[in-house]
């Protein structure tokens, strides 16, 4: 369903108008939108500790209603999110909505732990921070949201989100409808709260702020090393680049139809998505064949660095080789490109497709620059190499240890445990798309918050606790 532009427009200017006649009177204000980090840290803390004087059924049926609401504005939030950011794909961020909202865990992630004997009884319990400072990216502006505030609130905390400022409008939005769906349901105002007008100066304010007693940080390097620099408890959740490798076992076609799937979704921004495929052996050819069955393009020779000169950066660096410099020179994204059609993208080098074309191709070196950077665009360079022990020393070398997450498609279990081992990354995906790794189309929970920096994985409501231990001595010990 495609929401008119106008619409849009409207709706963002109301909920602008509305953030202007409650910010000015925080003890009122039930959207969570503040003019200031100050106003919106009090709020929170305030909210945090009338949270606590509620049970865990009653909590859990705020999630509750946080789950319905993001669910039924799925389309909308979607809508907004592409025509804000220009990234992604509508469809697929409906889709992510959709599963942050139905998969991420609630309160049922909370395990007490119990041990009894001669001495007595001593618990374990997971027990909330406080108030959490999450800073949200572009890429997933509404999704995270969903996800980090269904997690934190279940874990009893409340959270104040610094969103990307070029997805400022579509986070407001979503934080608004999550507040109200709690307060319509009997629970505190201001469980989640932000500022209107996001930006760098109010996401570093966040971070020194002392009402602040946990960061969480999703997006790139950058964000991830300032959290922890932070002096604070910190979760971080960065980038990725992770590659898919096929070998000569495999079913080729399927895994051909898997990689252009997972690389093409919501345009390669999600940070667990193919960006580069490393073929084992003589399938490359079939490989590539396939992929241009399932909707992929392929470009040769001189359009490559055409296509390279459009959606990269370089520059020349002087670095240091014992007594002697050399030049070298570093390559970047255009942003301007990220999360953008294949359509589009090859329109800007006079190559015309229909709609149907989801991803661009093309065969490199291992060193290339489309191998070796996080391009988050649907662009998938291929390698060929001869044998599976090649294969695997090229996919630890462009993970470049962030240890992330990484793609197989194989039969044979021992390739798949020395990859597995070798490379060490948070998710490990065999025989499926990469977006299987957080529960869509495969088992187990969703998150958009994947912290292989500092270690917690993927984060759930049980990664917003700390744990409390309540010990009693000589009772409650009926054996």
């Amino acid at each position: 369903m495609s929401i008119d532009q106008a619409l849009i427009a409207k709706i963002t200017s109301e909920i602008l108008a509305q953030m202007q006649d409650k910010a000015t009177q925080p003890c009122e204000n039930k959207s969570g939108i503040f003019n200031t980090v100050d106003e919106a840290v009090a709020a929170a803390r305030v909210a945090y500790k009338e949270l606590r004087t509620f049970s865990i059924e009653k909590r859990e049926s705020f999630v509750q209603a946080m789950r319905d609401v993001a669910y039924e504005n799925a389309t909308i939030l979607a809508e907004m999110a592409v025509s804000e950011s220009g990234m992604g794909r509508v469809s697929d961020k409906i889709i992510k909505n959709q599963m942050a909202a139905i998969k991420t865990p609630g309160t049922e992630d909370l395990e007490t732990k119990a041990w009894s004997g001669d001495c007595g009884l001593t618990l374990i319990e997971m027990g909330p921070y406080g108030v959490i400072g999450a800073i949200t990216p572009t890429t997933n502006p509404t999704e995270t949201v969903i996800c980090n505030g269904i997690g934190m609130i279940a874990a009893g905390n409340t959270v104040f989100f610094s969103p990307h400022p070029t997805a400022k409008n579509t986070s407001i939005k979503i934080i608004t409808l999550l507040n109200e769906a709690v307060v319509k349901v009997g629970g505190p105002a201001n469980l989640l709260t932000s500022v209107a007008e996001p930006s760098i100066k109010a996401a570093n304010e966040m971070m020194k702020h002392p009402g602040i007693n946990m960061l969480v940080a999703t997006g790139g390097p950058g964000v991830v090393k300032a959290v922890l620099s932070s002096g604070k408890k910190a979760i971080g959740a960065g980038a990725g680049n992770p590659p898919a490798i096929v070998d000569e076992t495999a079913n080729i076609e399927k895994a051909a139809r898997d990689i252009i799937a997972g690389c093409s979704f919501d345009n390669n921004l999600p940070c667990i998505a193919e960006k580069e495929v490393i073929a084992v052996g003589s399938i490359g050819d079939e490989l590539i064949t396939y992929m241009q069955k399932y909707g992929a393009y392929l470009i040769s020779g001189a359009t490559i660095g055409r296509l390279m000169d459009v959606i990269m950066t370089s520059k020349e660096e002087k670095i240091a080789e014992g007594c002697t410099e050399k030049i070298k020179k570093v390559y970047g994204i255009n942003k301007d490109y990220v999360g953008k059609d294949a359509k589009y993208i090859l329109s800007k080098i006079g190559i015309d497709v229909p709609d149907s074309i989801r991803v661009v191709i093309c065969e490199t070196g291992p060193d290339h620059p489309f191998v070796m950077e996080e391009l988050m665009m649907p662009v998938l360079p291929i390698v060929q190499v001869k044998d599976i022990d090649e294969a695997i020393a090229l996919a630890v070398k462009v993970e470049h240890g962030n240890r992330h997450t990484a793609i197989m498609h194989s039969k044979n279990v021992e390739n798949m445990t020395k990859y597995a081992k070798a490379i060490e990354t948070t998710i490990f995906v065999k025989n499926a798309p990469s977006y299987a790794g957080i529960g869509v189309g495969g088992e187990g929970f969703i998150t958009f918050t994947i912290a292989g920096p500092t270690g917690e994985g993927l984060t759930s409501p049980r990664s917003f606790t700390r744990q409390r231990r309540c010990v009693l001595v000589e009772a409650f010990s009926i054996i």
